[in-house]
């Protein structure tokens, strides 16, 4: 298989090229982007099978030429607000496989619109493979699997647990502190009564997590509140959250109100997040202490054995501590089960790839090569009586705070 490594110089794009390069039925990788000296550094450590192309995303002609060499495209290249639809575009028209870490609300639905066309060229788009969505995704389908019926959906991550890329000299904040900006300003969808609506961001949420108790985070917007009743059409209610420390959750509202009023640019409160950075993170020994929300995990609510309960699964092992890694090895994970896979149209992770298949590929990429039945853990608890049935009705979802 021949892969056209789309932003590949970036820190998340380097990630999954050393995944993808050091597998067997990789042929080649090309470390596509618009620095090309980044880009070859990054070829270079990655042996003879890999080489460095300059590739401009903004030029669709040559993009789409770059494309037609190669059997898949793995694009990196964010804010996918702004690159997500014309990239996909770009595959469709060069008739080549595609997949991403799209993490945008809004260009997952407008990508889910070119279903029709990609299924006419008889290419296999799969959207939203990093962490969130992605394994997130998985997380809730192992969650959902302990239910008879879903009704609700939690996924949700830790913020102590995303450190951002390191910024590219001369160009700004990275992408992914400017799509988080982005993410906890103005209104986000989320499934409510099965339909989607807009939400203010960041509003607090608390809901029940079997074995750990109540907990509580921030609405952020993300793909997996508007894609997962595609995989549960039962679902009545979906939403992405955020978790984290006081501080850095106060310092992310603070943020959200600056920039609704105004006063700040997504951008500039993305180079002011940057600065801060330690704001937002924390040793890599607090993320699992005894009582800190894990760093990726779901929460379903609906019907077991006639009885309300709750299923919550966990990341339980993981490829690294930094956004690249978390994000970067699960998308190349996901890129190699595709040609198993592989139906004509758009897809997200849920509807294409099996959950189980996923994280026993994930886990000989994870700190200390854990076997695949440790990459989870899932914890339920159920109704007993009347009054821990009406509990558990409004267990997950319920607005602490406006």
């Amino acid at each position: 298989m021949r892969v056209l490594a789309l932003g590949g110089g970036g820190e998340m794009g380097a990630a999954a090229a050393a995944v993808l390069a050091a597998d067997d039925s990789v042929t080649e990788v090309v470390v596509a982007d618009r620095d090309l000296p980044r880009a070859t550094a990054v070829a270079g450590r990655l042996g003879a099978k890999v080489s460095a192309r300059r590739v401009d995303a903004t030029d669709h002609t040559a993009l789409v030429d770059a494309m037609k060499p190669h059997d898949l495209v793995v694009n990196t290249v964010g804010p996918f607000f702004r690159f997500g639809v014309p990239i996909l575009t770009a595959a469709i028209e060069a008739g080549r496989d595609y997949v991403d870490i799209c993490d945008d609300p809004a260009p997952t639905l407008r990508m889910l619109e070119l279903d029709e066309r990609a299924e006419a060229a008889g290419i296999c788009a799969l959207i939203g493979t990093g962490a969130s969505p992605g394994v997130a995704s998985m997380l809730a389908v192992r969650a959902a699997r302990e239910l008879d019926t879903v009704e609700t959906l939690l996924t949700g991550w830790n913020i102590a647990a995303a450190q951002p890329e390191t910024p590219r000299a001369g160009t700004g904040p990275s992408a992914a502190v400017v799509h988080m900006m982005e993410q906890i300003s103005g209104t986000i969808p989320v499934l409510r009564e099965g339909r989607l609506v807009n939400r203010p961001a960041l509003e607090k949420l608390g809901w029940r997590h079997p074995g750990l108790g109540v907990l509580s985070g921030r609405t952020v917007g993300h793909p997996e509140a508007v894609t997962l009743q595609r995989a549960f059409p039962t679902l009545r209610s979906s939403t992405n959250v955020c978790v984290g420390d006081r501080k850095a959750l106060g310092m992310l509202a603070g943020l959200r109100r600056l920039i609704d009023a105004g006063v700040l640019s997504p951008g500039r409160a993305a180079r002011l997040v940057e600065r801060a950075e330690k704001l937002l993170t924390s040793e890599t020994s607090d993320i699992f202490k005894r009582g800190t929300p894990p760093p990726l995990f779901a929460v379903a609510t609906g019907v077991r054995e006639g009885r309300p309960a709750v299923a919550a699964t966990i990341l339980a092992n993981t490829p690294g501590f930094t956004m690249a890694a978390a994000t970067g090895v699960p998308l190349a994970v996901s890129a190699l089960l595709v040609p198993a896979a592989r139906r004509p149209g758009v897809h997200t992770q849920e509807t294409l790839i099996d959950a189980d298949d996923f994280f026993a590929a994930l886990a000989p990429h994870c700190i200390g090569d854990p076997s695949p039945e440790h990459m989870t853990a899932t914890t339920t608890s159920w109704a007993s009586d009347e009054e821990n049935k009406r509990a558990l009705d409004a267990s997950l979802l319920t607005a602490l705070m406006r």
